[in-house]
């Protein structure tokens, strides 16, 4: 099954959930000079217009990432969330109210972060973002592959760079891909312990996350850091997404601190039921 578009989600909380904890790392995998293979499994168009008919549809966006976007004046300059936002201002385009009209997937975070000395890939399956994705330009040491990513990051594995960042973002069509997950991040951590790699998971009443967690605590994995955004309260909410969740292998140092005075910010923004919980994941 191949229908899930992210244009329709763009820009919701669990967009600024992940891709807010994929700038921290990106930033952190600077303050080294030595190469990063940069790996992003399921990439997705790489930008998106929030005019495009898919986004307007459900709108997603206005509550999310927008609703920081207004309130950016009032975020601390020093914060991760601060520079997060900064980064994407060059790409809004003019207008009256000043406010947004492009959002950057995943592949747009991973191009602005990368040095001449690191590599990209970035995998899509389905053949329609895959095209979308060929519309937006990459530099000489980024490729694209119309392939399952699940199965192309193992196959690239050694890697001819000192370090290894992948983001594993599927859209959980198939029940069956919280299970192929946990194995293939169990799988990368074997061929290449010092790996990070992100892993994002929705939150959704039927509890289905718990599958790739539980497959994870099984293979008995460690240095997992596990960060959990709600918006809604999963008591009250019969249907939809209600929360973002985040694990990260081998996180950054001070990846849990930053990312927990940014969400502090950002729960000010949503409803009182909203919430937040971070700890070190090692199976419940």
């Amino acid at each position: 099954m191949l229908s899930y578009q992210h244009a329709f989600h763009v820009g919701n909380m669990a967009d600024v959930h992940k891709h807010l904890a994929l700038h921290a790392v990106i930033q952190h995998m600077h303050r080294k000079a030595s190469a990063v293979t940069y790996i992003d499994t399921h990439a997705g168009r790489g930008l998106y217009p929030l005019d495009a008919p898919e986004t307007r549809k459900l709108a997603e966006y206005r509550q999310g990432v927008e609703l920081l976007w207004k309130q950016q004046g009032e975020v601390s300059k020093n914060s991760l969330l601060k520079t997060w936002l900064a980064s994407m201002a060059p790409l809004q385009q003019m207008g009256g109210d000043g406010g947004m009209t492009h959002y950057p997937g995943s592949p747009w975070w991973l191009v602005q972060g990368l040095r001449a000395q690191d590599r990209l890939h970035l995998y899509e399956l389905h053949p329609g973002e895959h095209a979308h994705l060929g519309d937006q330009p990459l530099p000489d040491n980024a490729q694209r592959h119309h392939d399952d990513g699940l199965k192309g990051i193992l196959r690239l594995m050694p890697v001819d760079t000192p370090r290894v960042c992948a983001l594993i973002d599927p859209s959980y069509e198939r029940k069956g891909e919280y299970v192929e997950v946990a194995e293939t991040l169990h799988r990368l951590s074997r061929k290449a312990r010092h790996a990070i790699a992100l892993v994002w998971y929705p939150l959704l009443p039927a509890g289905h996350h718990h599958e790739l967690l539980d497959r994870l605590r099984d293979t008995g994995m460690r240095k997992l850091w596990r960060s959990q955004l709600y918006w809604r309260s999963p008591e009250t909410e019969a249907r939809g997404m209600y929360g973002s969740g985040l694990l990260v292998f081998n996180p950054p140092w001070g990846l849990d601190a930053r990312l927990d005075e940014s969400l502090g910010i950002m729960l000010s923004c949503l409803p009182e039921e909203a919430g937040y919980q971070a700890d070190w994941w090692v199976g419940e």
